[in-house]
């Protein structure tokens, strides 16, 4: 019997009630968590973890990390007034803040907070689930986040906190109650992701796929898959291991986790050999619906967010699921509500004279596979009378000595998606903009802000517009300059 779970899992939500902060950390527990010495009285009651003063709540235990462009130190002061329950500083300012508040003195600020990310992942009885990839990492995460939720106490990593400092922080803001813990965990180099996963210690570990992403410091996508293969490293002894059966890399990654101690081998994709299995998936401009077989089950659902990347993402979802013990058909009603994350998708409709266009955020970062995706998600878009599909992109950097054939090839999937216009930004889009058909050349500039004004000029209602680019190129301003200049659809004013 087929199980379908097209609707909508917001009508059984249950009303959220407000309550007050639970203790997080006790203080005392804290004293050998971070091996600390404690100067001024210990805090009453640490109800959060932070490391950035502009989003500091008060309870919070603020981390005083020497980051690349500022040291957290120069900000104790400004915590502890926010209402910050206590400081974590090192040995070498604890003479500056004698008298200021209750402070953790450590020999290093990252290595406590990584022992405090330690302390919580030992205190834990939930199960553990960490995700890396190519592309797709934080939507699959949010993804877990939902599927999940109405099965019990979930944490997870909040935006992108997967580097060094974001798998310990996640960590460490873990509730002792939490039944279900999701981390997302990400790399630039070789061996950056197996102590981060022996960190997490995750019981099921899930590589959404492999792609051409960092080149600048690998030699060949082969050497990426070694890298990502490298968060089996960490899996608990008998651990669930989730694999995407349709990427070239899939016997390179399983090479990586019979080396490790897992105990299970679970694919997902649409390869006839892949245990949860796509069936068929029908993509819509918002959203898309699977039928797929789980375990040979056969299951019917609808997932929130539109693209082929995303809908096959939910399957190593509900595999991960299956994993952990959870209720498939509730994790699978879950994921009609699914949203894009901000900068991986995010629709947001716009007032133009004359009606009004969509504008698809991308801007969170950008590789060859992950623009690919876009732009395939932009023609399955639907635009309106007079309405075009535009694509404003922006260099993908990282790619070393392929760069300029990569974003060359990106033609193959403007032409395939029926792109109208291009705006391109940056030396590697150069060379894109050189294989665009004349009519299908918007506006070109070397940096995004060079080009935000000829975009914003040429959008009119109808309009589909996707902006996609690396983080270091700031594409992000276009879509700021958006939402500053048009007004959201629904919006007063």
């Amino acid at each position: 019997m087929t199980i379908q779970v097209l609707g909508s899992a917001s009508s059984i939500a249950p009303a959220p009630v407000e309550r007050p902060p639970e203790v997080l950390w006790s203080p005392f527990d804290l004293v050998t968590a971070l091996n600390a010495r404690v100067t001024n009285a210990l805090p009453d009651r640490v109800t959060g973890v932070s490391i950035d003063t502009r989003t500091l709540a008060p309870g919070d235990l603020f981390f005083a990390i020497r980051g690349e462009n500022s040291d957290g130190h120069a900000f104790v002061q400004q915590a502890l007034a926010k209402g910050a329950a206590a400081a974590v500083i090192d040995e070498a300012h604890a003479a500056s803040f004698v008298n200021d508040g209750p402070l953790y003195v450590v020999r290093d600020v990252l290595e406590a907070l990584r022992g405090l990310g330690a302390a919580a992942r030992a205190r834990t009885r939930a199960s553990v689930i960490a995700v890396t990839g190519s592309v797709g990492k934080t939507s699959t995460k949010e993804a877990l986040r939902l599927a999940l939720a109405r099965q019990g106490r979930v944490h997870a990593s909040v935006a992108s906190y997967n580097n060094h400092w974001g798998v310990p922080l996640s960590l460490a803001r873990m509730p002792r109650r939490t039944q279900f813990g999701i981390f997302e965990i990400g790399m630039n180099a070789p061996n950056e992701i197996a102590p981060l996963s022996r960190l997490v210690r995750p019981h099921v570990a899930i590589v959404t796929t492999v792609g051409q992403v960092h080149l600048e410091y690998f030699p060949s996508v082969a050497a990426i898959a070694d890298a990502k293969g490298e968060i089996f490293s960490g899996l608990e002894p008998g651990g669930t291991a989730v694999l995407n059966r349709d990427n070239d890399q899939f016997e390179r990654l399983k090479a990586h986790v019979l080396a490790s101690g897992a105990g299970r081998i679970v694919t997902f994709g649409e390869d006839e050999s892949a245990d949860v299995r796509a069936l068929k998936i029908v993509l819509k401009p918002e959203f898309s619906v699977v039928e797929a077989q789980v375990f040979g089950a056969p299951v019917v659902y609808r997932v929130g967010s539109p693209g082929r990347h995303i809908a096959l993402n939910s399957l190593a979802v509900l595999a991960s699921v299956h994993a952990v013990g959870g209720d498939l058909a509730l994790a699978a009603l879950a994921l009609a509500d699914l949203a894009p994350p901000v900068g991986r998708g995010e629709r947001i409709r716009l007032n133009a004279p004359g009606g009004e266009f969509l504008l698809i955020d991308e801007s969170y970062n950008a590789n060859p596979t992950s623009v690919t995706a876009a732009l395939n998600t932009l023609g399955q878009s639907n635009v309106g009378l007079r309405g075009r599909r535009i694509a404003v992109l922006a260099d993908m950097l990282e790619l070393g000595s392929d760069s300029d054939v990569l974003h060359a090839s990106l033609n193959v999937p403007i032409v395939d998606n029926d792109v109208d216009l291009v705006f391109a930004a940056g030396a590697g889009m150069h060379h894109l903009w050189h294989t665009l058909a004349p009519q299908v050349r918007g506006a070109y500039a070397e940096t995004a802000q060079g080009l935000e004004e000829s975009v914003l000029r040429t959008v009119r209602a109808g309009d589909v517009v996707m902006v996609k680019g690396s983080n270091g190129t700031k594409v992000s301003r276009i879509v700021t300059a958006f939402k500053s200049r048009f007004r959201a659809v629904g919006a007063g004013g």
